[in-house]
């Protein structure tokens, strides 16, 4: 059963470094932009205070230069501007006749206070960020661990992905993603544990993992979703145990409402289709020339940690003909919403960029996602854009890229 609309008419890593190399020259740009500043401040309070009458008072104003140069590259320029200041304050004290006044040794105090203060600061703010930065370093390498970019291509497959995760300065979560290839088969899961963040990670990697070894070793698809369901189900049944034990007075409520939607797919070679199960997840959209479908389960399977058996996973048939585009996503992207209240329009988005190649596809999505959220994008969101070419390779190079086995990550 398809739901049918007609239309007339990735962020991938290339995305994310974009934006880290966008965010690193902002970065550098602060320094410079700091030094200036104080610079000015200095310059114009010292001439303001040997222009202006003796009885206004500017220099107590030159404490302000060494606490705009703490986002200074270094302590260095700190201390360096800060003796600029207590020079000014020396040269405005002596020209309004303060030489031998203790007005004078008080205002350098002062100004020395505030730099000893501003370097205190500094130093801790220095050691956050790089207890951030050692933070950021182990998120990044869990998450080519856990979540690899898939291949640019497989077989006669062009592929992309994107993921963001709403856990402050992680980029793991709770959505996965994988693709296997199976002689001459693809096989792809896409899943949304329940819960966000770090604390659903290790339930995303147990289902990659467990999705992986069934993808090979069961050879029908029904049989590959009862494997993921029963795989859930022991690491369900196994916290469930152990906070029981840790809370012997009172049930675990927790643990009993961990589960994961997902779409399990497969995808042949030689056949124009794409077998879908779905277990409680949000339907992939399909788009064929200027149309877009959204195909729907008549009969989707409950979640997989459930419990269910093996027929309660029905395999549904859709065309996926060269050139049609398969666009696989978790329900952050359709539970996004901007200020207003109004849902993402997803499948009209969709259908306005399906004509472009899968990487670029992606990207867009991801970026006007984010416009469309004003930067404040509440869940978890991963995408999977998968495009059969319009003229299927028959070249023997593609085949030994990628022989049965776990689909290694490559570029094009």
């Amino acid at each position: 059963m398809t739901t049918h609309t007609h239309i007339t008419t990735s962020a991938g890593w290339a995305a994310t470094h974009r934006e880290l190399a966008f965010n690193l020259s902002k970065v550098r740009l602060r320094p410079l932009i700091a030094v200036g500043v104080a610079s000015a401040v200095l310059l114009g309070i010292t001439f303001g205070g040997v222009v202006i009458p003796a009885d206004v008072h500017l220099e107590a104003l030159l404490v302000a230069v060494p606490a705009l140069s703490a986002a200074a590259d270094n302590a260095r320029t700190t201390v360096g501007m800060t003796a600029l200041a207590c020079l000014g304050v020396v040269a405005v004290d002596i020209d309004v006749g303060l030489r031998n006044s203790p007005t004078l040794p008080i205002d350098v105090l002062v100004l020395l206070v505030v730099c000893a203060l501003v370097l205190v600061f500094r130093r801790m703010r220095d050691t956050d960020h790089r207890m951030l930065h050692a933070v950021r370093s182990v998120s990044e390498t869990a998450q080519r661990a856990l979540l690899p970019p898939l291949p640019g291509r497989v077989a006669d497959l062009d592929i992309a992905t994107a993921y963001r995760s709403t856990a402050a300065h992680a980029q793991i979560g709770g959505d996965v993603y994988a693709a296997e290839r199976v002689d001459r088969t693809v096989r792809l899961l896409i899943g949304d544990v329940r819960g966000h963040g770090l604390a659903a990670v290790d339930d995303a990697a147990a289902v990659i993992g467990s999705f992986r070894e069934a993808a090979h070793r069961d050879a029908e698809l029904e049989q590959v979703a009862l494997s993921l369901d029963t795989s859930v189900r022991r690491r369900v049944d196994l916290a469930e145990q152990a906070e029981r034990a840790q809370r012997a007075d009172q049930a675990d409520c927790n643990a009993s409402e961990r589960f994961i939607t997902a779409l399990v797919l497969e995808i042949p070679e030689d056949v124009p289709v794409v077998r879908v199960i779905s277990c409680g997840h949000p339907d992939l959209m399909r788009s064929h020339g200027s149309d877009v479908d959204l195909l729907e389960a008549p009969q989707p399977a409950p979640p997989l940690g459930l419990g269910c058996g093996r027929t309660a996973y029905q395999v549904n048939t859709f065309a996926f003909e060269p050139g049609d585009t398969l666009l696989l996503h978790t329900d952050g992207l359709l539970e996004t919403r901007d200020p207003a209240g109004v849902f993402y329009p997803a499948v009209d988005r969709f259908a306005l960029l399906a004509e472009d190649e899968p990487q670029r596809l992606i990207e867009r999505l991801m970026s006007d996602l984010t416009v469309h959220a004003c930067g404040e994008v509440r869940d978890d969101v991963a995408m999977v854009a998968v495009r059969r070419r319009a003229v299927p390779s028959t070249e023997g190079a593609d085949e030994n890229a990628h022989p049965a086995g776990p689909v290694a990550a490559e570029f094009d």
